[in-house]
């Protein structure tokens, strides 16, 4: 059985969707403590001038787990992202389609900058088809930390395989994993190319995955398709 794990982030990019789809579990480390370095609260969609970050002001203190960030709603943030959603995606094929229900989930939000980018991504997945199992990491009873954390997780919900990004090759030890019985795996996720909106800007690689969805749909084949394709180029 396939284990993914990743830190809950707002409005990710369509890699973390491709992680989810390709893992039979897909773990949340919503305890994981906060960072600003992260994109817990922020990410960038595509304007006519190139990209714009979105970011959730929040409540936190240092040492603060993600699920125990507060998202200052007071400050009339939800009102400030939907606005520039609109300004900058209203003329995308698919976005009066789709808007309504993202719209909804942020509305209806009160509560963690977690839980709420948990609410967003079961959205998103639920539009694509995407029928992974999800876990939160802070409903189990594990202490470990880093790796360990990692490979003790994976081992408490029955995995043999964990799908990890490629940014943890620098730090993880493949022995360390298959001492354990679990085999190490790397995502082939390739950032794919697709048709955005505002083609003169050019096409910008690393936005959220609302700029996908807006632009193409929750076209989940095309997705697999373009990967497969990139993949085979590279062999």
């Amino acid at each position: 059985m396939i284990v993914a794990i990743h830190q809950p982030d707002y409005i990710p990019w369509l890699g973390l969707y491709y992680k989810i789809a390709h893992s039979d579990v897909f773990v949340y480390l919503d305890d994981a403590q906060y960072s600003n370095e992260a994109d817990h609260n922020v990410n960038k969609i595509k304007t006519p001038q190139g990209e714009l970050k979105l970011k959730v002001p929040v409540e936190q203190h240092l040492g603060d787990l993600i699920c125990n960030v507060r998202t200052k709603d007071e400050l009339k943030w939800k009102e400030r992202h939907l606005k520039a959603l609109k300004m900058n995606y209203a003329r995308a094929p698919y976005f009066e389609a789709i808007y309504p229900g993202f719209e909804r989930v942020l509305l209806v939000h009160t509560g963690s900058i977690a839980e709420l980018n948990m609410a967003i991504n079961r959205y998103i997945c639920d539009g694509f088809g995407i029928k992974t199992k999800i876990l939160k990491s802070s409903d189990m009873d594990i202490n470990t930390v880093r790796e360990e954390r990692v490979i003790d997780i994976c081992l408490a919900v029955g995995g043999t395989e964990y799908l990890s990004g490629n940014g943890a090759r620098a730090y993880q030890t493949e022995s360390h994993f298959t001492d354990r019985g679990l085999k190490l795996t790397y995502l082939d996720y390739k950032p794919i190319e697709y048709k955005q909106i505002w083609p003169k800007v050019g096409f910008l690689p690393y936005m959220s995955v609302l700029d996908y969805i807006f632009n193409c749909g929750f076209d989940w084949e095309q997705v697999e398709r373009k990967v497969q394709e990139m993949n085979g180029a590279c062999v």
